[in-house]
């Protein structure tokens, strides 16, 4: 191969329904809805709202305006701002591929939920079941080597349909998918909330959202996950944005486009917040069991709660069950492609590789991790990854993109760049958040969550922390020394 074919949108709406897709996730619908309860229900939409504006609008405009002006991949544009720079560069990207591994896991949980919710085959525990009869769950080291066939299974699934999609060219893969997935997530969205609503209790839920707690509003830790809800939701610094609109074309409006997909996407979380706070208000009225333990995120809310929900809901559960797990799936894969995207688009520019052999290789080598996953301790393990990738190493990584781009690359450069075809225009303002507020913010988020992964791990998560901060330092190391096959690599 003597040179990468540069892809492009062939329309503006296919790069909207990727880059919406690639923000709605398993966060918009499991994590939104406790964050919101924990932190001041709808006073909370205050620091949400004002997160939103000032800062994940901002950092997605720093994507944006990088990805188009350039049209490279994160690893050249960093490599041209400045050569040793390149290493970040990998470093975010094995971050997001790290992420990836154990994010397929989860939605092969909810592959594997969407069978059972046909026939509520999760029986009358479903906490239990989930932890027994699906993961095979145990908290030693020594689970690592047990293998969980179903969840292997079902992994191996996610796997082969990311690499189905990501082979392909990126209008019949990724754009056709996303105009697939995107408009059947919202509509099976609408018909859950919409039944929901209708359900006996259901304003005992859906009224948290329209109480508020005032005094939230003095508390920091309100507004820190404000930002922090922000941050996983617009997956900020991931590379995603900024490698989507490097394949927008010329005249491309990109203030216009980030505030449509910004706004979107928290649509879509507080809309979704509602049915699932309905839901739960009914499971209230109907166990007795007070709203505020019913009430959590991740895995618990989608694998526990809801299917004892979906227990005592009746006939109708045979449908919502099977629709709500869909849901999940549908969120999943769009945000799987996304973040495999820009992995796949900086091996592919350096070392030469067409699409196909770069989306069998990444996608070979995270289904060998992901397996780790697919064991007796792949849920313990899991965990360790969740906390350590998330709340540590991504921050730290976008704290490295803000100074980089705000205070190394010369900013203005990005200014005239967002202004030139938008309607809305950016200026002093939004420099004044990027290099001074953004990173500011993301300084305490960061200390916040390295803290807290650091004071409440034990010893062997200790020892797996360690082990991944070797990878992260090594490799990244490792594929900006070797030479690139790309003779313009280099060229900018």
């Amino acid at each position: 191969m003597s040179e990468t074919k540069k892809s492009e949108w062939n329309s503006t709406f296919a790069f909207m329904m990727a880059m919406i897709g690639s923000a709605v996730g398993l966060g918009n619908i499991w994590r939104f809805p406790n964050v919101l309860y924990s932190n001041g229900g709808g006073s909370f939409m205050i620091p949400y709202i004002v997160s939103l504006f000032l800062l994940g609008i901002s950092f997605v405009l720093v994507e944006y305006a990088i990805g188009f002006k350039f049209k490279k991949s994160l690893a050249q544009i960093l490599y041209f701002i400045k050569e040793k720079l390149e290493p970040v560069a990998w470093f975010v990207l094995l971050i997001v591929f790290l992420i990836t591994t154990y994010y397929v896991c989860v939605v092969g949980w909810d592959l594997i939920y969407i069978v059972l919710s046909i026939t509520k085959a999760w029986g009358t525990n479903p906490d239990l079941f989930f932890t027994n009869n699906v993961l095979h769950s145990t908290s030693s080291i020594s689970g690592l080597f047990t293998i969980v066939p179903v969840v292997l299974a079902s992994v191996f699934v996610i796997w082969f349909i990311a690499w189905f999609i990501l082979k392909r060219d990126l209008n019949d893969g990724i754009g056709r998918v996303s105009k697939i997935l995107l408009p059947l997530l919202c509509i099976i969205v609408v018909g859950i909330v919409i039944f929901s609503l209708t359900l006996p209790g259901a304003s005992i839920g859906y009224t948290q959202i329209f109480t508020p707690d005032w005094s939230a509003l003095t508390n920091s830790n309100v507004w820190l996950a404000a930002f922090g809800q922000i941050v996983f939701s617009l997956s900020l610094g991931m590379a995603i944005a900024l490698t989507y609109a490097s394949y927008l074309p010329k005249g491309s409006k990109l203030v216009d486009s980030a505030l449509v997909v910004a706004f979107s996407n928290s649509g879509f979380e507080v809309f979704n917040s509602i049915g699932i706070f309905s839901i739960l208000g009914f499971m209230a009225l109907s166990s007795g069991i007070p709203f505020n333990e019913l009430v959590t995120e991740g895995s618990g809310l989608a694998f526990v709660v809801f299917p004892q929900v979906f227990n005592i809901m009746g006939p109708s559960a045979h449908i919502v069950g099977p629709l709500f797990f869909l849901c999940i799936l549908f969120a999943g894969i769009t945000s799987v492609i996304a973040l495999l995207e820009g992995v796949c688009y900086s091996i592919s520019e350096k070392f030469l590789i067409d699409r196909k052999k770069t989306a069998t290789a990444v996608c070979i080598v995270g289904f060998l991790i992901s397996s780790i996953f697919a064991t007796g301790a792949g849920s313990m393990i899991l965990g360790v990854f969740d906390a350590f990738l998330n709340n540590f190493a991504l921050l730290f990584a976008i704290l490295l993109e803000c100074i980089i781009f705000g205070w190394i690359y010369d900013f203005d450069e990005l200014i005239k760049t967002l202004n030139e075809n938008s309607k809305i225009q950016v200026g002093k303002l939004w420099k004044i958040v990027i290099k001074f507020i953004l990173p500011l913010c993301i300084f305490f988020l960061w200390a916040q969550g390295a803290y807290s992964t650091i004071t409440s791990a034990d010893s062997v998560s200790i020892t797996i922390m360690i082990i991944l901060t070797v990878v992260l330092i090594v490799v990244p190391i490792i594929f900006a020394k070797l030479p690139a096959r790309n003779k313009h690599f280099f060229d900018m």
